[in-house]
This record gives structure tokens, C-alpha cells and sequence, in this order.
């Protein structure tokens, strides 16, 4: 019962969204299974930290990253968490619990000549599928918005005549984001293939299959990978490193750090200051080749 009233706290006071709150309930299912099948317990409120231990090394003998490990314990932490604001438990299992080490992940943006090339090289096709994946490369790179939000993005959403998104966040966080004039023309060209569709299933979704359906996240990330592909050796083609792309180019050519922040969406400028890497490279170019007192030596 109580990992039921765990999970609707996690959608309805919380506003995850669906996707976060199933990976929290696959988790702590997945524990729970665990604990029953290796030990006979029920209720998790019994565990103690021995028994987590044992399902840290079984996580670790399967091959699951640390990385991966220290989500699954993230959630079994949140999950013991609410049981203690509850009253049910009066400490955690995990209180003293210290994270597996990891390597930190880097990713490697793109270059601002890779994009470019992405827009004047790539033979987009001139249908419904060709503009809308276009508009949607468009859209991530010059917006930096998540690949769920703009899963998501409804036609109420868009404003061209004031050349502004409308996007929802992560826990429904609103915020306001301009558009390009090149990402207005897109728009305009990918809606009046859109709205010619004969039969359309979700009418208030912005991006469509040909089918009429909206689009999922899994196709998004197949069609960026697909036509990065053809500008970019990097391994790492998403939607994610897009993202991560907007922020690096902006940063490059003198935007302000809590500028970006906001444009992101992120609550901190903590957050925001992983993207600062490639950021203080160009800086470090610029300050050797500039400052006087290097050109002396």
C-alpha cells in the first residue's frame, strides 16, 4: 500500500511526470521483488541496509553501470524518504549509504560548422516527413528544449506572430522562449503540410507521423540520430547533445550564464554551469591569443 501512496504522491504533489514516476515504481518493484524472492519479506519497511547491500552487488554482477546502480538507489532513497515523512519509518535504511563512484560524463557538443552544414547540406525531402524533421532539429537547436517537450508541444503552444514556444518543464514549470525567424519559416512550412494531413488522430499535437499520430520520444531520437549522422563523426548523436549544443554556442558567443539558465528551464545555475566546459575552452583560446602579455613571450 504504501509504494502505491508513494507514487501518487510523486504524480500529484510532486507533478512528476508519468515517465519519471513509472522509472521510480519499475525500481522500487523491482527491489521489492528482490527482497521477497531472496529473503521472504514483504514490506519493505522492514529492510535494513545488509539487504540493500546484497541487491547493490546482485545490480553489479548483472553489468549495470554505476551510474545506473546509483538511479535505482536515488529512488529507493526518495521512496524511504516519504515513509519517514509519513511517520511509518523513523530513520532510512540508506541514511549512511554513500553513491558508487563514476566517471564524470562528458559530452561533447557540436560545432557551430556541423550545425550550419546540417542546414544548408542536408537534402531534406519536401513532405510532411521531411519538414517536420527539420523543423524539429530546428527547434532543439535553437530553443535547447527537451526531447519530452517538444514531444509534447501542443499547436496552442506556438505563437509566430509574436515568435514565441510555450513550454512545460519538468514538474509542469512554464516558461516563455523565442524563436528565430528561420524556426518561424520552418513552422509555417511543416503546418501546411501538417494540416493537409487527410486524417489526423491528435489534433492539438504539434508534430505528427504521416499517419496522423504524435510523435513518441523513441522516433525523435532516431530521426536526430539519423541526420547527424551525415554532418558528424561524433558517437554521441541525441537529442540531449543538441541541447547541450544550444547552451555551449550561446555561452561561446557571450550570452549570460543566467540567461541560459533560464532558456533551459533548470533550477539552478548549478545546472547550468555543466555546459560551461567547452565554454571556457573558447575563453582560454581567445585570452592566449589576445592578452598582451602572452604575445611578449
Amino acid at each position: 500500500m504504501s509504494i502505491t501512496s508513494f507514487v501518487q504522491h510523486l504524480s500529484k504533489e510532486k507533478n512528476y511526470s508519468a515517465h519519471t514516476v513509472n522509472a521510480y515504481q519499475k525500481d522500487i518493484g523491482s527491489f521489492a521483488d528482490f527482497c521477497k524472492h531472496e529473503f521472504g519479506i514483504d514490506g519493505l519497511e522492514q529492510v535494513q541496509y545488509p539487504i540493500i547491500r546484497n541487491w547493490i552487488v546482485k545490480l553489479v554482477d548483472e553489468g549495470l553501470t554505476n551510474r545506473s546502480v546509483n538511479r535505482k538507489i536515488a529512488s529507493l532513497k526518495a521512496y524511504y524518504r516519504f515513509l519517514q515523512k509519513t511517520g511509518i519509518l523513523v530513520a532510512s535504511p540508506l541514511a549512511k549509504h554513500k553513491a558508487l563512484k563514476t566517471n564524470k560524463k562528458i559530452e561533447i557538443p557540436f560545432s557551430e560548422g556541423e550545425m550550419q552544414n546540417m542546414f544548408s547540406q542536408i537534402p531534406f525531402e519536401n513532405d510532411l516527413e521531411g519538414t517536420r524533421d527539420r523543423l524539429m532539429i530546428e527547434l532543439l537547436y535553437t530553443t535547447g528544449i527537451r526531447r519530452a517537450e517538444l514531444v509534447n508541444l501542443q499547436l496552442t503552444d506556438i505563437d509566430t506572430e509574436q515568435q514565441i514556444i510555450k513550454v512545460f518543464g519538468k514538474r509542469s514549470k512554464e516558461r516563455i522562449i523565442p524563436l528565430l525567424k528561420s524556426t518561424v519559416i520552418f513552422l509555417n512550412e511543416y503546418l501546411a503540410r501538417r494540416n493537409a494531413l487527410e486524417v489526423i488522430h491528435d489534433s492539438n499535437a504539434l508534430f505528427l507521423t504521416k499517419a496522423g499520430h504524435k510523435i513518441y520520444e523513441n522516433l525523435v531520437y532516431r530521426i536526430i540520430n539519423k541526420y547527424l549522422s551525415l554532418v558528424s563523426p561524433k558517437l554521441k548523436k541525441s537529442p540531449h547533445v543538441l541541447r547541450h549544443t544550444f547552451a555551449t554556442h550561446l555561452l561561446n558567443n557571450g550570452a549570460d550564464l543566467n540567461s541560459v539558465k533560464e532558456l533551459l528551464g533548470h533550477s539552478s545555475l548549478a545546472s547550468t554551469q555543466v555546459y560551461t566546459h567547452n565554454s571556457i575552452t573558447e575563453l582560454k583560446k581567445v585570452h592566449l591569443s589576445a592578452h598582451p602579455r602572452n604575445k611578449k613571450q
